[in-house]
């Protein structure tokens, strides 16, 4: 059994994924709207929105998302990206904080090395912590 996010953007879908995949340092895969089997069942002028993206974060591990009419930003949960290093978790919660809202610095906590909160400027809350133990 596995689970992955699957996050609904504004518009911006290929944005955050092409960000994403920059600061974590993988490629997306995305699928726009025009000319799939799906098309016709969303909005005029949506042909460039993405229908699905995928981005992998490590062995059999995906971040999947896709443009959303009547978008809503995420409430009541976070993305939590494990992180195998301190200098990782640094400069991914740098990178994703620019332009957001820091809810927690990362810091050093009594269950990890590095521990923090933010929701970064495309409206996805994300918890970012180490796998190194205190």
């Amino acid at each position: 059994m596995k689970s992955s996010p699957y996050l609904f953007f504004n518009g911006n879908c290929e944005e955050a994924f092409e960000f994403y995949g920059k600061t974590i340092g993988s490629k997306p895969e995305v699928m726009k709207v025009a000319g799939s089997p799906a098309e016709a069942h969303y909005p005029p002028g949506w042909g460039d929105k993405v229908l699905h993206a995928h981005l992998p974060i490590g062995p059999n591990h995906f971040i999947l998302g896709s443009d959303a009419p009547g978008y809503k930003a995420p409430q009541g949960m976070r993305v939590v990206l494990h992180v195998d290093s301190v200098a990782d978790a640094e400069r991914i919660f740098k990178a994703f904080s620019e332009g957001g809202k820091v809810d927690m610095q990362l810091d050093k906590t009594f269950f990890a090395k590095k521990f923090g909160m933010l929701t970064d400027r495309f409206d996805i809350p994300w918890m970012i912590i180490t796998e190194e133990r205190p």
